[in-house]
Order: C-alpha cells, then sequence, then structure tokens
C-alpha cells in the first residue's frame, strides 16, 4: 500500500509505505532513488496490526523509483505503483 500526503504549497511530499500482515516474513527495507538504492536505509517497522510501514519525504512532483528489499536478497515490487519498469515499481510524487 502507498499513502502520498502533502499539501499543494509544501516542497515536500510524504510517501508511506505499508506491506499487509501476510508480508514476507523478516527484515524488508525500501530502497530507491529517494535514498541511492541503499539497503536497509529505510527499514520497515512493524506494527500492532500486524502490518509493517515506513515514510520517507521527497521533493514534490519527483519520479519515485523504489523496490522492496527482504531476507535473503528477495526483491519485490508495489502493486499499487503508478507502474513498474525496468525492474522498480515508479509513482510520481504530485500534489494530493
Amino acid at each position: 500500500m502507498l499513502k502520498l500526503t502533502g499539501s499543494t504549497k509544501s516542497p515536500t511530499r510524504t510517501i508511506t509505505f505499508a506491506l499487509p500482515s501476510d508480508h514476507p516474513a523478516g527484515k524488508v527495507s525500501v530502497v530507491g532513488n529517494f535514498n541511492d538504492w541503499t539497503p536497509g536505509a529505510a527499514p520497515l517497522k512493524k506494527r500492532s496490526n500486524g502490518t509493517m510501514s515506513t515514510t520517507v519525504k521527497v521533493p514534490a512532483d519527483y519520479i519515485v523509483a523504489f523496490r522492496y528489499l527482504g531476507e535473503n536478497d528477495a526483491w519485490f515490487d508495489e502493486p499499487e505503483a503508478d507502474f513498474i519498469d525496468a525492474g522498480a515499481s515508479v509513482i510520481l510524487a504530485r500534489a494530493s
């Protein structure tokens, strides 16, 4: 799941990346062009309802390319992305 927040007057957008309770077991992080594709830079944290999530800030109207990285180098995409291209999930962080 993706949630994009930020007013049209703000120069940044906040993206919440979340995985359902039936997500892959173990540690998962979100890696992408916003963190130089650095594994572990944006780890998802387990929530009381069993889901996992993390948030990142990006410039407004930024094209965000990312993937999830699980344990044992298990990469996977976000089905709610605007599209999936060249091995990455892609969204445009536009104003809400």
